[in-house]
């Protein structure tokens, strides 16, 4: 092996515990929910439609980091779902530019070999029709990463990992 190869490195599903090994990141997630923030709440859904009683939701705020700075995951939120697949994340509230995604999101999912990636966006945002990742999606699909809007001014978001509703999932080279 020379030095410009890269080692393959293996991958493997998060198994039966992720909710007990990961809980203190949820636990430091709850203490830096922002009072004046919001949330996007919903649920994970297998190919089947099923939900997904033991996935972890992750949320990178770039932006929120600063303006945490205080906390010990500033920026950075982890969820489990719930028995039901239902998650809820709290999120700051942060100035950033129209079309962005309000935060970038990771799932890791028993069956998963690799955590995959996703973004969402806010309905509210002016700058949607303008967003340069929401353009390199095709239409009929960008829905999947918008939350929508709720009546008690918070948002709703599903994530549909396969099937006909699947969300847009991002890769990485």
């Amino acid at each position: 092996m020379t030095n410009s190869a890269k080692p393959i490195t293996t991958s493997q599903t998060i198994g039966p515990f992720s909710h007990e090994a990961w809980q203190w990141a949820a636990d430091l997630s709850d203490a830096a929910a922002a009072a004046n923030g919001i949330t996007i709440s919903g649920t994970i859904h297998d190919g089947d439609g099923l939900p997904i009683n033991d996935a972890q939701i992750e949320a990178w705020q770039p932006a929120a980091a600063e303006a945490e700075a205080p906390q010990a995951l500033a920026g950075f939120r982890r969820v489990p779902s719930g028995d039901q697949g239902e998650f809820t994340l709290r999120l700051s509230v942060i100035p950033q530019a129209p079309g962005q995604p309000f935060a970038y999101i990771t799932v890791f999912a028993r069956g998963l070999v690799k955590h995959q990636f996703t973004a969402v966006f806010l309905e509210d945002d002016a700058g949607l029709a303008e967003s340069a990742i929401l353009e390199q999606i095709p239409a009929a699909r960008r829905p999947t990463l918008i939350a929508a809007k709720t009546a008690d001014g918070q948002y709703s978001w599903n994530i549909h990992m396969q099937g006909a509703r699947e969300t847009a999932f991002f890769d990485y080279v």
